[in-house]
């Protein structure tokens, strides 16, 4: 799909619209991504495919991935939540449902809260309320497991980082291994992995 872009105050923000179907659904996905990555994986551009057989899909680069702008700040989760709005307008949308994945989920949340005019629904996948343990939320990481993450896109970042728990049925495919590795290193730098990764614990 033709790749275009919106403004969110002084960023600019890529984002592609595919179908045609009477509800717009904005997919906003999780850490880092990459849109013209999303195509050159099967699975992914079915899956894509199959939600504008329905709907009319806008996908989007979140500021700081992708073929969105990098940034130098730790953008704020409200900032992050503000592009969701900059790419509706610019795509003429007046309401859509809001199809979050992982850190896209709280995004969404933010969002539907903020603009609930503009919220005809919320979808999650793999997402959480948190990313920080606490006895009343025990399945967020804890502290050392978040070190440990860090540690590893600081060491092996251009490699398939995180894919064991991510995509434990497809780690052990060579080819699913090497597109999520290009995906991550054309998603991101190293430095702006770890900048995302502090923000979504934050």
């Amino acid at each position: 799909p033709a790749t275009h872009y919106a403004r969110s105050g002084d960023v600019n923000i890529a984002y592609q619209v595919i179908g045609h179907g009477p509800v717009d659904v904005v997919f906003v996905m999780g850490w880092v991504s990459h849109l013209d990555c999303f195509w050159s994986e099967p699975t992914f551009a079915r899956f894509l495919r199959r939600l504008a057989a329905f709907s009319r899909v806008i996908l989007f680069d979140k500021r700081g991935t992708g073929l969105s702008d990098r940034v130098g700040a730790l953008p704020t989760l409200e900032q992050r939540m503000d592009d969701v709005r900059a790419v509706m307008t610019a795509a003429g949308s007046r309401d859509a449902v809001l199809l979050g994945v992982s850190e896209g989920g709280p995004m969404c949340s933010l969002f539907a809260t903020t603009y609930a005019e503009r919220t005809r629904g919320l979808v999650m996948i793999g997402t959480y309320a948190k990313r920080r343990w606490a006895p009343d939320y025990p399945w967020a990481p804890n502290v050392e497991a978040g070190e440990r993450f860090l540690a590893e896109i600081d060491r092996h970042w251009g490699g398939p980082v995180g894919i064991d728990t991510r995509a434990p049925s497809r780690a052990a495919d060579p080819a699913f291994r090497a597109w999520w590795s290009n995906y991550l290193r054309q998603g991101a730098s190293p430095g702006a992995a770890l900048t995302l990764t502090r923000m979504n614990a934050e």
